[in-house]
């Protein structure tokens, strides 16, 4: 049964592969006509929708990475290295090398506060570094209070922070508690970037940080405190990552994570909950997740390498810190069947069900949604997650194809089954979707931001782009 979830362990030596058809401009633009012709194709009205998001918030600091460590003249290792925690320079250096050769994302607690401290004064002497408010909760509400949605978010953030956001979002959290923001250092990088020997096979990011305010979930209180009046449509738990190989005691951790389980238990039933998954590492907070958290949610967010970790650590109890930063459509379709089966089988009669998953990687979107359930709109869900990728990454709400490139195959077999279908790729149609046994799986292409200019919050906007056509 390994196999299932081990496969995306094992592309090292092919990790900058692409098999891909070569688009021409005319083909992209006829794939970006029929995404916004998806997109706007069922008008909703968000007037009575409600979003309750936590948790936790930062000022990102968003960095060319290469240019960071030059500043600070740090020098590419000879080895990289995982760690779960930075102390020092050096494990700076191997932990970054370790995953940019991978192009993959990783977020990891510096213990150093001062050393952090440092680091970010560095990024911030540089020309090229940009200043925005971050974390999974306030990004993803972001999104959602630009598609008209009224949303509560849970966080404790200065005033002059709590200024920086959507005019129409509500923050439940004391702002006056907040003696400091916390800060997240994003270490960026593009395709094909080279430090030393390592050369990067795809565009994303190393994140570091030092904090205390998210990792103590201090926003938990007054949030539970702000839901029963807000009477919320939807629910999102994201930003947990940020308890990952915590300094502080995990029993008080395993405590807030309880008391959070106990309020998603009394939520209505027709009150949606969506988790969003992130890079974890450390074993006892999966296991509490698993635990606490996912047995509540009605609908799973995530990246190739999140799914990966997620469904591996479910099937054999072990933690997976890369993925194929390339999967094929139909790698990435076997685990999220596979995740789904593994996770029905740990449901009890007072928990719910997933009813959704959502995958997003650099070259398509897949959306599996069960038979049964009442999410809708799947075809315009996927086309706006996949137009909000571009977005995003390139900064500009107008696709210019110019900067823009395809990197799916011109057809996909939906399984890595022996004589499993293969669909064809219609640039015209570019959304494919089918039935299944499990229920309904969309894949669309993604139109991959050439000119990159930050990856960082990318998937919490993908996240909640694809949420907000769906409830």
């Amino acid at each position: 049964m390994y196999g299932q979830c081990l496969v995306s362990l094992l592309f090292l030596v092919l990790a900058y592969r692409i098999q891909h058809t070569d688009y021409n401009a005319a083909d992209i633009e006829r794939v970006l006509n029929g995404l916004l012709r998806e997109e706007t194709f069922r008008e909703v009205s968000h007037a009575t929708h409600r979003v309750a998001i936590g948790f936790g918030s930062c000022v990102d600091v968003v960095s060319d990475g290469l240019e960071v460590l030059g500043a600070l003249e740090i020098q590419p290792p000879q080895r990289p290295a995982h760690y779960d925690t930075v102390s020092n320079e050096n494990e700076l250096a191997e932990g970054f090398a370790y995953f940019f050769q991978y192009g993959a994302a990783a977020e990891r607690f510096v213990s150093d506060r001062a050393l952090f401290q440092s680091w970010v004064d560095a990024a911030k002497s540089l020309p090229s570094t940009s200043l925005a408010i971050g974390g999974n909760a306030p990004v993803m509400a972001h999104r959602l209070a630009l598609e008209g949605w009224k949303v509560l978010l849970g966080s404790v953030m200065k005033e002059d922070t709590v200024k920086m956001l959507h005019k129409s979002i509500k923050v439940a959290g004391n702002a006056s508690q907040a003696l400091r923001d916390d800060v997240h250092l994003l270490l960026e990088y593009d395709l094909g970037s080279e430090w030393g020997k390592y050369v990067s096979p795809r565009a994303n990011r190393y994140i570091v940080h030092s904090d205390y305010s998210n990792m103590m979930l201090d926003s938990l209180d007054s949030f539970v405190a702000s839901l029963e009046d807000f009477n919320p449509t939807l629910v999102i738990i994201g930003g947990l990552q940020m308890l990952d190989n915590s300094p502080y005691d995990p029993d008080i951790r395993t405590a807030k994570l309880k008391q959070l389980s106990k309020v998603l238990a009394r939520l209505p039933k027709n009150t949606k909950i969506h988790f969003e998954m992130a890079s974890f590492t450390e074993h006892r907070l999966m296991d509490e997740l698993v635990e606490y958290i996912i047995p509540y949610a009605d609908s799973l967010g995530m990246n190739e390498q999140e799914l990966a970790n997620l469904c591996y650590f479910i099937e054999a109890g072990n933690i997976t810190t890369v993925a194929d930063p390339y999967p094929r459509v139909a790698t990435a379709l076997d685990q999220t069947r596979h995740l789904l089966n593994l996770l029905s089988q740990r449901q009890s009669r007072n928990t719910r069900t997933v009813s959704r998953i959502h995958v997003h990687t650099l070259a398509f979107q897949a959306l599996l949604v069960t038979k049964h359930s009442t999410w809708r709109s799947m075809h315009a869900a996927i086309a706006k997650a996949s137009l909000t990728a571009n977005r995003h990454v390139c900064k500009s709400p107008r696709i210019n194809t110019r900067n823009a490139r395809l990197i799916m195959d011109d057809s996909f077999s939906v399984s890595r089954d022996t004589n499993a279908q293969r669909m064809p790729f219609i640039d015209s149609a570019p959304i494919s979707c089918w039935n299944e046994a499990l229920g309904r799986i969309c894949v669309a292409p993604n139109l991959v931001c050439t000119k990159v200019l930050q990856t960082g919050g990318g998937g919490d906007n993908v996240s909640a782009a694809g949420l907000a056509l769906q409830v």
